[in-house]
């Protein structure tokens, strides 16, 4: 996630073109989000612990690669995202596996407060990412934020080890769904080829209409395969629960708001004029919210169950994003607003996460958490990828063009440089994005979860 922030540092070094650029640091959640239910269903039958160990070495080699792609080449493009693909394998590999062994090694209000520290590590973790990723980019530059992953990823190792194996073993009726893989890649590739590549290509040009058309039709077989399927891909059976359905939906709209993240972050470095580092440091307050909130969406859920605390979240991300938008002000009053922002952005979070994982996990038998938790996590990757990918390419459409949309200079008076517009009217587009997938998350949680505390002995069979 270090990407977000020091993507202009990187860029510099590296010369790739926007498209390429913004594939890199969408591509790792992708890969992530297409693979994660496979892998999670590989650690339920072959061991949770061995897929988390593959995942480190995954994530090891990844990390190496990024860090010694070569500068100004024809190679660089493809040893980085090469390197990122290998990042969202491992990233795949242990999402599931490990929120699987919190199902399986505890019950009750010891799954929830396991669920709490599994949080802090993934949200918390992502939360220091653009401080930590500017710092070290501006100190050691950015090819050292990625040795240090390398470092990280084998230090995980060391610390699973003496964790015991759970798996619920292999069956000679388990086969694996290609048909329903390989049309579900094909959804999700043609789509975010069509983001990442639209502004290029031209939105409306012949080969974006393919994408399009190949993205829905791949979509729609996709959907009569895994009905047809005995062991299929994505069990949409799990969706007959209404509390699943709408912890899972509502987690990868959350995640798309990732987004939010990258545009303003970029709009303070290019349209501000900021360093890296000093954006990363007005997204602190992100990563200490989380880490102090995430207990209290925990407390919140056994008091309240997971419906209210979830709907908190969205409102407080709501104000988040209100903020952010202000990009009409003054660049000193608007790294105000962003600090503010990021301390609203953790704590929204915060209050969600614990109970949306919870109400997932809870209406999943034991035998099911592998492959249902890799729903979910596939959920918030390929949430995160969407977000990110949509929201630079509002972001690189709107700051590239020549004749900015004159709707904003009916709302706003852009006060200060006049030099800057497109990016901050671009930045304000964007927001608006994000903050749009924020009313349809509150929108699916009020007709999906209830107003009450779920059972944990609910079947997913039922509605």
């Amino acid at each position: 996630m270090t990407v977000l922030n020091v993507k202009g540092q990187i860029n510099r070094d590296l010369g790739l073109d926007e498209a390429q650029l913004n594939l890199s640091i969408s591509i790792t959640s992708l890969v992530s989000g297409l693979f994660i239910v496979v892998l999670g269903g590989l650690a339920d039958r072959f061991g949770r612990v061995r897929l988390i160990n593959w995942g480190f070495w995954l994530g090891f080699a990844g990390s190496l690669f990024i860090a010694l792609t070569p500068a100004q080449s024809a190679l660089s493009g493809p040893v980085l995202i090469l390197g990122r693909i290998f990042q969202g394998l491992g990233g795949a590999c242990i999402m599931p596996a490990s929120l699987a062994l919190l199902n399986v090694y505890w019950e009750g209000k010891g799954r929830q407060r396991a669920v709490s520290l599994w949080s802090m590590g993934t949200w918390g973790g992502t939360s220091f990412a653009a401080l930590v990723g500017g710092f070290v980019a501006d100190s050691l530059g950015w090819r050292a934020i990625f040795l240090m992953a390398a470092f990280f990823n084998a230090l995980g190792y060391f610390l699973v080890k003496g964790t015991p194996e759970s798996k619920t073993g292999a069956t000679s009726k388990e086969r694996f769904d290609y048909t329903g893989f390989i049309l579900f890649m094909v959804f999700i590739v043609a789509i975010q080829l069509y983001v990442n590549f639209g502004t290029q290509w031209g939105w409306l040009s012949p080969l974006s209409l393919v994408m399009v058309a190949v993205s829905i039709v791949s979509f729609v077989f996709f959907l009569g395969a895994e009905r047809k399927s005995r062991d299929p891909f994505i069990d949409l059976g799990l969706f007959r629960n209404s509390i699943f359905t709408g912890a899972t939906i509502s987690n990868f709209l959350l995640n798309a708001t990732a987004g939010v993240i990258v545009v303003a972050l970029s709009v303070l470095q290019e349209g501000g004029g900021k360093s890296a580092e000093v954006a990363g440091y007005l997204t602190v307050g992100y990563g200490v919210t989380i880490l102090l909130f995430i207990r209290v969406g925990e407390k919140l859920l056994q008091k309240y169950g997971a419906r209210k605390p979830m709907l908190w979240g969205i409102v407080i991300l709501v104000v988040s994003v209100l903020l952010l938008m202000q990009t009409q002000r003054m660049t000193s009053t608007y790294m105000w607003l962003m600090l503010f922002a990021f301390v609203f952005f953790g704590m929204g979070l915060a209050f969600y996460a614990t109970p949306s994982t919870d109400a997932a996990l809870t209406n999943l038998p034991v035998e099911q958490s592998g492959s249902g938790s890799g729903i979910y996590k596939m959920a918030s990757s390929l949430g995160a990828a969407t977000g990110l990918a949509v929201s630079q390419a509002i972001y690189a459409s709107i700051k590239g063009t020549t004749t900015l949309p004159e709707f904003l200079n009916y709302v706003f008076t852009f006060v200060g440089r006049q030099d800057n517009l497109a990016f901050r009217h671009a930045a304000i587009y964007a927001m608006l994005f994000n903050l749009i997938i924020l009313v349809l998350a509150f929108i699916t949680i009020l007709f999906t979860v209830p107003d009450k505390k779920p059972s944990r002995s609910a079947s997913v069979t039922e509605k």
